[in-house]
């Protein structure tokens, strides 16, 4: 199964608060861990929500809000993308993570939809449209 892992943000990180180098050096190990255990498929470090912006959609009209967004506790601050056996293997995972901001933190992990999971709901058009898109995608 997929999981994205979000690495949730907090006052310092928003804050751009950067990491020691140590920390630095504890996180590439535990990637390469990821990587050489065949589960990391993918992540990355966002930064702080003053440099983003979001999209509202209401009916066919649009609306962009610019960072930065008051709720820190609600924002990301980094992913992972995991491909692992259950979500039992991947909180074992989320585990042996160095803690990845100076205080507390939370690492929040989330399954990914497969296209199995719209079996029901799939038209033979759409379904041709995300293989399509799905093949694109491997090169």
């Amino acid at each position: 199964m997929r999981v994205v892992v979000f690495v949730k943000a907090t006052g310092d990180s928003e804050a751009e608060i950067m990491p020691e180098a140590q920390m630095l050096e504890e996180m590439g190990r535990y990637n390469e861990q990821l990587v050489d255990a065949g589960i990391m498929l993918g992540g990355d470090g966002l930064k702080p929500s003053k440099y983003g912006k979001r999209v509202a959609f209401s009916g066919v009209g649009r609306s962009v809000i610019d960072g930065p967004f008051a709720e820190t506790k609600e924002l990301v601050a980094g992913y992972w993308i995991w491909e692992v056996r259950d979500m039992e293997e991947a909180v074992e995972w989320v585990k042996r993570c160095p803690n990845p901001m100076l205080g507390d933190s939370e690492i929040e992990i989330r399954p990914v939809y497969e296209m199995a999971d719209f079996a029901e709901q799939m038209s033979p058009e759409a379904e041709v449209i995300h293989e399509r898109t799905r093949q694109k995608l491997e090169g």
